[in-house]
């Protein structure tokens, strides 16, 4: 078995609350693969526009991990952190590079499935919408349907032919990494799928698989105001990358006005 060194960013917004329990996860899960010479592992959390105590917490970790370090940027986005993570991270000699979110809904395990399964693709993704996928709980009908309509909208807008774009646990070849550190620009809610269309447009091959997830207290994310803003994150970004774009610059206006009531004015 090939014994990689991996870098996971952990991007982190406000978590105080929650990030403790993901790292003592994480942290006991790679260390015994790490013990056993299987992996080489290190875990840099990118704190970002966080106005809460989550640097303290990390910095307890490091007290007793070498493997943990953390960035902390003033600007937010989980794209702004998750670049500047990739940019940290290919200092090293990381041949595998990926980021999980910092709310364990995505178990050390599920995440270390990739790192099994990615061989030799470019990229591995998790995915909650594969038969084999276990969500816990179930999705309502609701958000079901969200994701049902979110995932034809990439589909038909970008020909990314994968069943979950949004899950935030995704791992990547040095090589891909550094394709996605050069050409990805969205840094908020367009982010991941930039990522997929930037690698599929330039030959990457990325490949989901089944992933265990749970939905986890606390998220910062409104269902109807997520679900406009990502909307309009795709038009956005179907522009940004149309050969038309230059004829599409009148509408910018109109969806920039609707991306600040989306917003709440902000």
């Amino acid at each position: 078995m090939v014994k990689h060194k991996l870098s996971i960013i952990v991007p982190a917004y406000n978590e105080e609350k929650r990030i403790e329990r993901m790292l003592n996860s994480y942290l006991k899960f790679f260390d015994a693969l790490e013990k056993n010479k299987r992996i080489d592992y290190e875990i840099i959390v990118v704190i970002n526009n966080t106005r809460d105590k989550t640097e303290d917490v990390v910095k307890k970790f490091m007290e007793k991990s070498k493997n943990v370090s953390f960035l902390n940027f003033k600007k937010g986005g989980k794209g702004f952190a998750v670049k500047e993570g990739f940019k940290e991270a290919l200092k090293r000699d990381s041949d595998l590079i990926g980021f999980v979110d910092a709310d364990l809904a995505t178990p050390p395990e599920s995440f270390y499935f990739l790192v099994k399964k990615i061989g030799r693709f470019d990229g591995a993704i998790a995915s909650r919408y594969l038969p084999e996928s276990r969500i816990t709980p179930a999705y309502n009908f609701r958000r079901a349907i969200v994701a049902k309509v979110f995932n034809f909208l990439v589909r038909s807008l970008f020909f990314i032919h994968l069943s979950d774009t949004q899950c935030g646990a995704k791992l990547f070849s040095r090589r891909a990494a550094e394709m996605i550190v050069k050409k990805v620009e969205m840094s908020q809610w367009a982010f991941d799928v930039e990522l997929l269309y930037v690698l599929n447009k330039h030959g990457f091959v990325v490949r989901d698989f089944p992933t265990n997830w749970k939905d986890v207290g606390g998220s910062k994310i409104e269902i109807v105001k997520g679900s406009l803003q990502m909307f309009l994150s795709l038009i956005q970004l179907r522009m940004v990358h149309s050969p038309f774009r230059r004829l599409l610059r009148p509408l910018k206006p109109f969806i920039g006005l609707i991306w600040r009531v989306a917003y709440g004015g902000g």
